[in-house]
């Protein structure tokens, strides 16, 4: 006759020690998945990505020519003193480096304008266009003059010519619409370019993606460059993004490239967030467009 004592020897316990083994098992997968989703998340906020875009129709000898865009950074810091994100765009190798807007979000970040603005002069020839943020935030004199202070060329509503190769482009630049009420407008400028340059190929430089197919595209411009837009803070497939940071859904003109009325946009995915926002299959990006020749 077996003994209550030795049944729960014989049977009992090993079932204790198997649900223990079974409990600890699925602990550790929890833990290592919540790890991955973890690491993964952040991947999304901090991992560098980059594409490039080629954009037709430049002067033969612009062919090749090779501009970084970066936006959106709002004082985001990839490494001390943005040491990632300077040799990143180093590594593009970029002939000109195009920053339109919304470089920080406070203003007490301006401490760390100096170092990305001396890097990325450093890298390539940097040229600015103020976004809606440094507008918002009051300090867009103080931001120019720190910038220019540092080696990046502000446009503010203003265009330069661009030599290479024996041939001309025309960079033009444009202040957000949260600017001066009595700023110059896109229109007057596009004009002034017209009057300097006749029917040259330019590219402008402005903030705001939405305004590209209502205002922006009318001007003439061969590329407009934009950001604004965080590519749609989290891309589906099958959507330009899930929601704009306005909170409206389903956007458009978030990332890539848009054609409007003879003229071409490029939206960057930018590089950060603003307030509590965060990425969602939308790595932060420094593109790169490469103009190519009519012909190409």
């Amino acid at each position: 006759m077996i003994k209550e004592s030795d049944w729960n020897e014989r049977y009992h316990r090993p079932r204790r020690r198997r649900r223990r083994r079974g409990c600890l098992t699925r602990l550790v997968t929890t833990v290592l998945v919540l790890g991955l989703l973890v690491g993964w998340f952040w991947w999304q906020q901090n991992g560098l990505s980059s594409e490039t875009i080629t954009v037709s129709s430049a002067p033969d000898g612009f062919a090749g020519y090779r501009i970084a865009v970066v936006s959106d950074l709002h004082a985001k810091e990839f490494g001390e003193g943005n040491r990632v994100l300077l040799d990143y765009v180093r590594d593009l190798e970029p002939d000109l480096v195009a920053v339109v807007g919304d470089i920080l979000h406070e203003p007490d970040q301006m401490s760390m304008i100096p170092a990305v603005a001396k890097g990325l002069a450093a890298i390539a020839p940097t040229y600015y266009v103020t976004g809606n943020h440094e507008w918002a935030i009051g300090e867009v004199p103080k931001l120019k003059e720190i910038l220019a202070a540092n080696g990046v060329t502000v446009l503010s509503n203003q265009f330069v010519t661009l030599e290479r190769n024996g041939d001309a482009i025309v960079l033009a630049g444009i202040d957000d619409p949260n600017g001066y009420a009595d700023q110059k407008t896109p229109e007057e400028l596009a004009a002034e370019v017209y009057a300097a340059h006749g029917d040259p190929f330019w590219i402008l430089l402005a903030h705001r993606n939405n305004r590209f197919a209502s205002q922006y595209s009318l001007l003439g411009a061969d590329l407009v460059c934009s950001g604004h837009a965080h590519g749609g803070i989290i891309r589906l497939p099958f959507t330009d993004g899930l929601v704009s940071h306005d909170l409206d859904l389903f956007p458009s003109y978030t990332a890539g490239l848009y054609a409007e009325n003879g003229s071409v946009l490029f939206v960057t995915r930018g590089l950060g967030n603003s307030g509590p926002s965060f990425r969602v299959f939308n790595r932060p990006e420094v593109a790169v467009v490469t103009l190519r020749r009519a012909a190409d």
